[in-house]
Formats: structure tokens, C-alpha cells, sequence
């Protein structure tokens, strides 16, 4: 009885400290827990797309603090994982659009939203790129930004042709 004892708390010590370990490994997801909460709870896709646009506002707005206000520590990584994020926001925004158009949902409201700020967007990105700041850092990261913002503001310009138009009401 005793050496099972032992060996029950051996093992309950090992799974503390393998859960302690896996605690401790930054979250790689581009969304914080918070975040993620949010876009489960929105109801409609229209809500999701408008969250997912706000996040990426946000991601770049904080790569833009970054570059002017450059942290003491982890620099490199904050850019890279700022830009990597705005474009995962981007592109599940699109991704949404293209799935709420094929359900052929009322998702107007949230193509429109996109359309127009991808264009801002990729006036930022544009303007990141040609003032160039340590841009050996992120080079890669930012080409795939532009790259994911102009798909995005071409899909949202095509869903805006493929979705139906609102009602008309019609006065009596």
C-alpha cells in the first residue's frame, strides 16, 4: 500500500509540474483568451467581422507605438508578432465575409466595414513601408501584411457585388 502511495505522488508531482511548464509557454495564438471570448459570444457574422476589424485596428495601431516607442526588451519580437496578428485578424475578417456570403446572411454591414478599412489599412502599411524604420525585421512580415490586406479589400469589393442589396421600402 505504501509504494502505491509513492508512486501516486510521484506521479501527481510530475503532472503539476508538467502543467507549471505548459502555463509558462507564451500563447502563440494571435488572440488573447479575452479576445477569443468575444468572438465566440457574438451572435451574428457581422459582429465577428466587426471584432475581428477592431483587432487588427488595434495590432497595428500597437506596431505603429512600437516602432516609435521601441521596448527595452523583446523589440524584434513585439513587431514580428504585432504584424503577424494584424494579418491573421485581417484575413479571418475575409474569411468570415466569403462564409457569410456563401450562407447568404445579411453581412452588408460587416463587407462594407472591411472594404473600408483594409483601404485605410493599407495606406498605413504603405506608409510603414516607405519610411522603412528597422525594417530588416519585419520585411517579410509586412510584405505578407500587404499582400493579405490587398486579398482582403479585393474580396470585400467582390462580396459587395455578389451579396444581395438591402430592402427598399417603399413609400405609400
Amino acid at each position: 500500500m505504501r509504494m502505491w502511495s509513492k508512486r501516486l505522488l510521484t506521479i501527481c508531482f510530475v503532472a503539476a509540474m508538467a502543467a507549471g511548464a505548459v502555463a509558462q509557454t507564451p500563447q502563440k495564438d494571435y488572440l488573447s483568451a479575452l479576445e477569443a471570448d468575444k468572438i465566440r459570444d457574438a451572435e451574428t457574422t457581422n459582429e465577428r467581422i466587426k471584432l475581428f476589424v477592431q483587432f487588427a485596428d488595434d495590432r497595428l495601431k500597437k506596431f505603429q507605438y512600437e516602432l516609435e516607442h521601441p521596448s527595452q526588451t523583446n523589440h524584434q519580437q513585439m513587431l514580428n508578432y504585432l504584424m503577424n496578428s494584424y494579418v491573421g485578424c485581417v484575413d479571418e475578417a475575409a474569411d468570415l465575409v466569403q462564409l457569410g456570403v456563401e450562407k447568404q446572411e445579411n453581412v452588408r454591414a460587416g463587407i462594407d466595414l472591411l472594404a473600408t478599412k483594409t483601404k485605410e489599412y493599407l495606406e498605413a502599411l504603405k506608409k510603414i513601408q516607405a519610411d522603412g524604420k528597422e525594417i530588416e525585421i519585419y520585411k517579410d512580415n509586412l510584405d505578407d501584411a500587404l499582400e493579405g490586406t490587398r486579398d482582403a479589400m479585393n474580396d470585400a469589393e467582390k462580396a459587395k457585388k455578389s451579396v444581395a442589396p438591402p430592402p427598399v421600402r417603399k413609400k405609400n
